[in-house]
């Protein structure tokens, strides 16, 4: 349960002259190369969740808290905190000597103000500015946190590294349209952004920040002394998996996050490539429809969604061999501490006959649906063709619009029509620890316009979803999360389409690897 995770709280070698930039550099055994998932398109961890950012933020940014592997949080940023008897008033000073990477203190101002922007965009924020009375600064290492009524999940709250995370922005960053993304890349993390290095859809690179002074404690997933012992990472963007692993077999590259999975086999047949997990938790896959216009903004279309597809038949066909992904109709992850299936035994396998009555049901009369997707991540692009596949037998006229995953994630954040460069569906996925908890879950936050893309609104599932973080124990948590599991299975914010373990592939010269929801890139050795 979600209140039980909260009981424990380089020097450069040599340099070289890359073509015409003529770059200063740190020898090849101090640079780990990288082939990320997807390119680095946006900037800000606090206006897109999708995983690229927040690997991104998590290099250059902290957060005040951190959660450990096993999601419990510890103090990053924060050097104590206290709480009053009511449980209405935290306090928190932060550690002495943080520093931005233009030179600049971190001071309260600019942690109240990350927090404010963080509260209006993500799941988890917004939950916590519901209960929040007010923000308040001491001096500049010491502020206060006053609730209209006691949270327990603040720490884990401020913690998230999952959704939209709350990165410490500096205020003049912060203090901006949270609906627009900063362009700015100055954090106060282990790692610096290297913008002047930055060839969007080739390479993205970090320097390690000389003056940043990790925490003294043993990393453990997020949490902990962020140590780097790199003087360099490199990502290089490779859509191309065969080139990749090709990359990863003769040593060109020495991480690749997320190899394909049908090239698995091939890879780990390489006496100096390892395949390995680095997440606890499997991954979820879902279908995401759009609520603000028809037919889904009806319920009797989404539940077609349900009732027409086919877990196996994405999972197969993104994922490959079935030893990586597993049926699971949990909105909460099946395997973690909130993993119910409760209300959901119907989806359990298709039932066309259904789905094509309530799709009749729900008016909808063959309009044509934009199903937008891309190729730069494999496994999303054929599984939204097996959507359109299945969702064609049932009568839903389903148009596969495939772009670039940058144009894919910033096309899911328009509101219009699909006249007007909208969108009806997408498939995705999300790592299970951001879905594992109803506090953290991008896709049952179902709170209208202050939900994830995709804005579903139903004030019902709204309230469970509070009386989650209300439950005053474990037991009364748990029939609270039945009660909304059940609701979002009549309401279906998203089809679940099961869930699946993604390894990563690294040179066995490579060490240090953490456990944690993407890919971090401190305490890791090259050899």
């Amino acid at each position: 349960m979600i209140r039980s995770r909260l009981a424990g709280l380089l020097l450069c070698a040599a340099s070289l002259t890359l073509g015409l930039e003529a770059q200063a550099q740190p020898a090849p055994s101090r640079t780990l190369r990288v082939v990320p998932h997807a390119d680095l398109k946006t900037l800000d961890p606090v206006a897109a969740s999708i995983v690229i950012t927040r690997m991104h933020g998590l290099m250059i940014y902290e957060t005040l808290f951190a959660w450990d592997s096993k999601l419990q949080p510890h103090p990053q940023m924060v050097e104590s905190f206290s709480t009053a008897p009511d449980k209405l008033s935290w306090s928190f000073t932060l550690r002495p000597g943080l520093k931005f990477h233009d030179g600049q203190p971190v001071t309260t101002r600019d942690v109240i103000a990350s927090l404010k922007r963080w509260m209006a965009r993500d799941t988890i924020g917004g939950k916590l500015g519901e209960y929040t009375e007010g923000l308040e600064a001491v001096d500049d290492r010491t502020f206060t946190l006053k609730l209209k009524r006691p949270m327990a999940l603040v720490p884990f709250a401020l913690g998230s590294a999952v959704g939209q995370i709350p990165v410490i922005m500096r205020e003049s960053d912060a203090k901006s349209d949270p609906m627009k993304p900063v362009t700015e890349a100055i954090g106060s993390g282990p790692f610096r952004f290297n913008r002047a290095e930055w060839r969007s859809g080739a390479r993205v690179v970090y320097d390690r920040n000389p003056d940043y002074v990790p925490r003294s404690e043993p990393a453990d997933g997020l949490a902990g002394g962020r140590v780097v012992k790199l003087d360099r990472v490199e990502w290089t963007i490779m859509p191309d998996a065969a080139t990749a692993a090709a990359a990863i077999q003769t040593g060109e590259i020495d991480i690749w996050e997320q190899p394909s999975q049908d090239l698995i086999s091939t890879i780990a047949k390489s006496r100096d490539v390892k395949v390995e997990r680095y997440s606890n938790l499997a991954n979820q896959v879902m279908l995401r429809p759009n609520h603000l216009y028809p037919p889904f903004n009806n319920p009797k279309a989404r539940l077609a969604l349900a009732y027409a597809t086919d877990q196996a038949d994405f999972l197969a066909a993104g994922f490959g061999d079935e030893e990586w992904w597993k049926r699971c109709n949990a909105y909460f992850v099946c395997g973690a501490p909130n993993g119910t299936e409760v209300g959901s035994e119907a989806y359990a396998k298709p039932d066309l006959a259904t789905a094509k009555k309530l799709l009749a049901e729900s008016g909808y009369k063959g309009e044509k649906l934009v199903l937008s997707t891309s190729n730069d991540i494999a496994p999303i692009g054929r599984m939204a063709e097996v959507a359109a596949q299945s969702l064609k037998e049932v009568g839903f006229n389903v148009d596969v619009q495939f772009a670039d995953w940058g144009t894919v994630t910033t096309r899911q954040q328009n509101r219009g029509t699909v006249d007007q460069g909208g969108w009806n569906l997408f498939v995705t996925y999300a790592s299970g620890a951001t879905m594992q908890s109803p506090m953290t879950n991008i896709g049952t936050n179902m709170g209208c316009e202050k939900a994830w893309a995709g804005w579903p609104c139903d004030a019902e599932a709204e309230r469970l979803r509070g009386a989650v973080v209300d439950a005053p124990d474990e037991a009364s948590g748990k029939l609270a999360i039945e009660a909304l599991h059940r609701r979002l299975a009549e309401v279906q914010p998203y089809r679940v389409l099961g869930q699946f373990d993604q390894p990563y592939a690294r040179r066995s010269n490579i060490s240090g690897v953490l456990a944690a929801p993407v890919m971090l890139f401190w305490n890791i050795e090259k050899k």
